[in-house]
């Protein structure tokens, strides 16, 4: 598996980041022979060698970039030294990095750098999928908590993400002010900074629930959500709050959590599983946050319900899993960040 992880350089690289972009333009300007180009080519920009050949393959070989934006420095995998003391050094660019993310790596592939980061890229090794005793159904949720958690053989039950909402309807609030003033600045920065809390959220609320798991000999099941967004059926307020909560990144650190650990996770159809009683079986009455079964009298939190009928319910093909995507959704699958 390969993660990536963030690590601030202290460092200023406006000048090869400079550099960097005029490479990538020339090769985007001389496209499409541009396949043929080496480092003697633009070594007249005055950029390392190491370095712009990483450029050149990147915006050579990509026939859709027309336009050059923000362009890294990449640093290949031969141009990376493995120091001690959790030290990487990079000749090219006579920089050390200080690293606190797992040691377990076998080895750096490239590392990318920015005005401000470097963003370095390992790869992690894998543990293999235990047989599960127990699973573990995941209720995502768009009111209340983000995530509930239900294991039926033992009872245990997880309700994470409470403050949320309060943090989606807080920056709302603000951004609505803001876009009022003009100040259409500002609420960009909001914006990255609410992105930021989301992202924190879902990292802690991924890990507990796979540590969860990992601990009880259990495998995960989730929803396969696939098309919910084009529901018409659901109130205004759902819908600001589904487009608003990072499910489908949820899901992606969910996955790259217990691949590492050796978790199994599945998908499953969520036809009625909230509407279902998780005891009987029969369609029963959800009032909110109430569920009750006029079959066999069971009363429980809906989302507990839910969550125990997606550990129930059998586990959908492999084919059909893989195409489990949020549609319409534009987060990237970012692994890890560190």
């Amino acid at each position: 598996m390969i993660l990536t992880y963030k690590i601030k350089h202290n460092r200023d690289f406006s000048g090869q980041l400079l550099k960097a972009r005029r490479i990538a333009e020339y090769v985007v300007a001389h496209k499409p022979s541009s396949a043929k180009l080496t480092s003697r080519d633009v070594k007249h920009f005055g950029l390392k060698s190491v370095i712009s050949n990483q450029i050149i393959r990147k915006y050579g070989r990509n026939k859709r970039i027309k336009k050059v934006s923000r362009v890294n420095l990449i640093i290949p995998n031969q141009g990376i030294q493995i120091k001690e003391d959790n030290i990487i050094y990079i000749s090219s660019l006579k920089l050390n990095l200080k690293y606190q993310f797992p040691g377990n790596f076998e080895k750096i592939n490239q590392i990318e750098i920015n005005q401000e980061y470097a963003f370095v890229s390992v790869t992690i090794p894998e543990n293999t999928e235990y047989e599960p005793e127990h699973w573990l159904g995941v209720d995502r949720n768009t009111t209340g908590h983000v995530v509930v958690a239900g294991e039926p053989d033992s009872g245990k039950v997880l309700k994470l993400g409470k403050h949320a909402q309060h943090t989606h309807n807080k920056y709302k609030n603000i951004r609505k002010r803001l876009q009022k003033q003009g100040k259409y600045r500002k609420v960009k920065q909001i914006k990255n900074r609410e992105s930021r809390i989301v992202r924190d959220l879902n990292h802690k609320m991924s890990r507990k629930i796979v540590d969860t798991a990992k601990s009880n000999n259990s495998g995960i099941k989730l929803e396969k959500l696939k098309g919910i967004r084009k529901n018409r059926k659901h109130a205004k307020s759902f819908m600001y709050s589904l487009n608003s909560w990072s499910f489908y990144q949820l899901q992606t650190m969910i996955e790259y959590k217990a691949r590492l650990l050796g978790v199994p996770v599945s998908y499953i159809d969520p036809a009625y599983t909230s509407q279902k009683c998780s005891r009987c079986g029969h369609i029963g009455d959800r009032n909110g946050k109430v569920f009750e079964c006029p079959a066999c009298g069971h009363i429980d939190h809906a989302d507990v319900n839910a969550a125990f009928n997606i550990a129930l319910s059998p586990c959908m093909s492999q084919s059909s899993a893989e195409s489990d995507v949020l549609e319409g959704s534009t987060d990237a699958p970012k692994v890890a960040m560190a």
